[in-house]
Parts: structure tokens; C-alpha cells; sequence
């Protein structure tokens, strides 16, 4: 079972929310909104959430294994510690700088990303130039290995990175084709091959935004400007939409206290005065209820 249409479950005014993610060991979810530079959490059911205040944009992150933050910020990965992971108000985060990312590249910044199934960082960048450039990569970050580039061809937005329950196949696609692409995937050696398509968004649905596999193997798609989160299987085929009563979906997370909810991030970037108007719920959290055993708990980046 998947919910028809989701609705509002946390009002917000994220300008770009993203990286949405249910965090077990906390009972929260957690976000992005990268151009305020801040990460979100918050607890189903409570009124206030926490706001984390960072150096600059945040486009992905990963929770470690010993209690932090791996936190993809727009030219450099960091890390940060949180004193109390059920925390409220507004907090400043301190980092500590782990690797440049794209120094030669001056118009790119970090963007969607996620832990694999082995607990390494994946992530990639896009480009800022208007109109975007096919520069951005996609990237592994390891305790024991450092940064290292996927070899996956150039894009302008890296968007949609998840895999497979098995670990063995990463998605992933650049928003600007379309296209949500699969490829074979070893996390110890950093290694893609057969890169393929996996399925297509139709023009009347947007384009393919972040994504997120459940424990069938399916995988959920944001579909920016289509106003929706696609459910399509491990061939491929489209199972369903979930409507989202704003324009632009984000990232879509399971999760949830019993593992039986689907949320969403959206964002108000790239709204026109009228749209706004028309949907002033733009930036906030959407939710509802799905079958129970879909949630696969998200790995932890491995840090120990």
C-alpha cells in the first residue's frame, strides 16, 4: 500500500529542502535546507524542531556511526558533533574539515547524496552556471580511503543517489535528462560498470529529484515540478504516484516510530510570486501512511 496524496505533516518555509532521512537511534527526521544553510530535525508529534546553523550551504549529510555528522557542504566535506541528539531551538555547529571537494571546479557545489549499504558516503555536485554545464561528478568518501570519483559521466545535477538493498547497484541521474540511471556497484573498490536506464520521467511529471529504495527493492522518486513522488519497481516499471499538494517535491524518506510512513522535503526556490500565492505550504514537510515493512533503516556513515 502506498498513500494516494500526502499531506501536511510539518508546516515550514524551507527555500530548498532536501536530504530528508529517518534517523533510528534519535526517533527524528532530519533535513536540509541548503540555501539557508541550515539542518533540520524533528520528532513526530512535537511542535518544536531543531535548527542547526552552518558555515555555508548544506546539500547532503550522513549520521556516523560514533554520534556526528558527515555534512557535504557546497566546496568541502566536514564533520560535526551534536552535544545532545534530542535537542530543540536553534544551535551553531562547529565543523571539522575532512576534504575539499572540486577545488578546480569554481561554479559546482555539493548536492544529493547518502550513505551506500557498506556505510560510505556517496554524493554528487552540480552546476551553478545558468544555463548548467555537464560538469558535476559523483563521489565516494571513505574513513579509509579519503575522496574518490565514480566513474560515471559529467552532469549538470547530480540527483536521485540510492541503493539497492543488496548494495550492489547504485541509482542515480542527472534532473536535467530525465533519466534515472542504475550500474553495477562494488563500495570497497569505488568501482561502477554497466551504467543503464532505469526508467524515464515523463515530461508531465517533472523532473527526477532525490530518491530512496525500500526493502521490496523499489525505489521512490521526488518529481520536481511534477507535484508527485513516483514508486517504480526494480525493473523498472512504474508501480504508482503519491500526490504532493505543492509543485516541488525534493527528497522522499521512509520511516517513521513503527517504519510505516512516507515523507517528503519541498522547496519554494524557483516559484513565481503567483505559485507561491497559490501554495504557500511550499517548503514544508508532507507525509502519510504506507505499508509497514517498506523502511530500510538508513546505514551510518562508518566513521570507527
Amino acid at each position: 500500500m502506498q498513500p494516494e496524496r500526502l499531506e501536511l505533516a510539518l508546516a515550514q518555509g524551507a527555500t530548498l529542502g532536501e536530504g530528508l532521512q529517518w534517523h533510528g537511534p534519535s526517533g527524528r527526521w532530519w533535513w536540509t535546507d541548503i540555501e539557508a544553510r541550515r539542518v533540520h530535525a524533528w520528532t513526530p508529534g512535537a511542535s518544536a524542531t531543531l535548527s542547526c546553523r552552518l558555515p555555508d550551504r548544506v546539500g547532503s549529510f550522513a549520521h556516523t556511526r560514533s554520534g556526528g555528522l558527515l555534512l557535504a557542504l557546497a566546496k568541502r566535506l566536514v564533520l560535526a558533533r551534536l552535544p545532545d541528539l534530542q535537542a530543540c531551538g536553534e544551535i551553531t555547529l562547529e565543523t571539522q574539515d575532512l576534504t575539499p571537494v572540486e577545488p578546480e571546479l569554481a561554479g559546482t557545489r555539493s548536492n544529493d547524496g547518502r550513505c551506500d549499504r557498506a556505510g560510505n558516503f556517496v554524493f554528487g555536485t552540480l552546476s551553478e552556471a545558468r544555463p548548467r554545464e555537464a560538469v558535476g561528478g559523483f563521489y565516494q568518501y571513505s574513513a579509509r580511503h579519503g575522496l574518490r570519483r565514480l566513474a560515471l559521466p559529467a552532469v549538470a545535477i547530480a540527483n536521485s543517489i540510492c541503493f539497492s538493498p543488496d548494495g550492489t547497484r547504485m541509482y542515480y541521474c542527472d534532473t536535467t535528462s530525465r533519466s534515472i540511471m542504475q550500474c553495477d556497484y562494488d563500495a570497497e573498490r569505488a568501482a561502477v560498470a554497466q551504467p543503464r536506464l532505469f526508467t524515464r520521467v515523463a515530461r508531465a511529471h517533472g523532473w527526477p529529484d532525490g530518491a530512496v529504495v525500500d526493502a521490496e527493492g523499489c525505489l521512490w522518486n521526488a518529481q520536481w515540478g511534477g507535484a508527485c513522488v513516483a514508486r517504480y519497481a526494480p525493473d523498472g516499471r512504474l508501480l504508482g504516484y503519491a500526490e504532493v499538494p505543492v509543485p516541488n517535491p525534493s527528497c522522499p524518506a521512509l520511516g517513521g516510530p513503527q517504519g510505516d510512513w512516507l515523507l517528503v522535503t519541498t522547496a519554494r526556490q524557483e516559484l513565481a510570486p503567483a505559485e507561491l500565492l497559490a501554495h504557500p505550504l511550499s517548503g514544508s514537510l508532507f507525509g502519510g501512511r504506507c505499508a509497514a515493512g517498506l523502511y530500510l533503516p538508513e546505514p551510518l556513515f562508518r566513521d570507527a
